[in-house]
């Protein structure tokens, strides 16, 4: 291959995460990293590859299922290559520091994982707290992390008002004015959001994605 031997394959990464091939993404990052290539350059091209997904997604051009295994690809990949950056000692620019899960009562987690995932992939750093969180528990989270965001599911009515507590929690300990919250789940809406004094609401990852980096100024 001569000159070609060190030179990063961004269109089969990004063919890789597009199709949603997690081994050929997986076996692609080792391949970059014998190559001896910069793991952040080589994160930009699997990011590019989720943003191509999402805007498809967002077009409705690419559907649920397809956008989920597209980022499980993607994240199997970050994830190695995360690993490699800490080795080197190098740090990954981010975009800010999120706190999220699933509220009290609620064990749906698929959606919340894939906003994670896209938020993960797009330089935020997410704290994946899991699902039937309790507020004390999304509070204590905030404080040892330091956030920058809240970021909280729900996917019944019956369990969509302990958002709204968990709101009025961070208002109590006095947290409120330095954190961002944002919901999402199928029975929330931006009416729900403005009630409950959220910052946003997010209809899907992508919608999440861009609220997350509008309310860190990024966009």
């Amino acid at each position: 291959m001569g000159n070609d031997s060190n030179i990063l394959d961004v269109e089969s990464i990004k063919k890789s995460v597009i199709e949603g091939n997690k081994e050929r993404a997986v076996e692609l990052v080792r391949e970059a990293l014998e190559k001896k290539i910069e793991p952040l350059k080589v994160i930009d091209a699997y990011v590019e590859g989720i943003r191509i997904v999402g805007d498809g997604f967002g077009r409705g051009e690419v559907f649920l299922p397809e956008l989920i295994i597209s980022a499980e690809a993607m994240k199997a990949a970050i994830d190695i290559l995360d690993e490699e950056v800490l080795k080197r000692g190098e740090t990954r620019e981010k975009a800010g520091k999120i706190v999220m899960g699933t509220v009290e009562g609620d064990i749906h987690d698929i959606g919340k994982t894939i906003v994670g995932s896209i938020l993960s992939a797009n330089g935020f750093e997410v704290i994946d707290i899991g699902s039937n969180v309790k507020p004390s528990t999304f509070i204590e989270k905030i404080k040892e992390t330091n956030a920058d965001i809240l970021g909280m599911s729900a996917l019944l009515t019956t369990t969509m008002v302990n958002q709204k507590k968990t709101i009025e929690e961070l208002e109590k300990e006095g947290l409120r004015s330095r954190v961002k919250v944002i919901i999402g789940g199928a029975p929330t809406s931006a009416e729900w959001a403005e009630d409950i004094g959220a910052d946003g609401w997010g209809k899907d990852a992508i919608d999440a994605l861009k609220l997350a980096k509008r309310l860190m100024s990024l966009d």
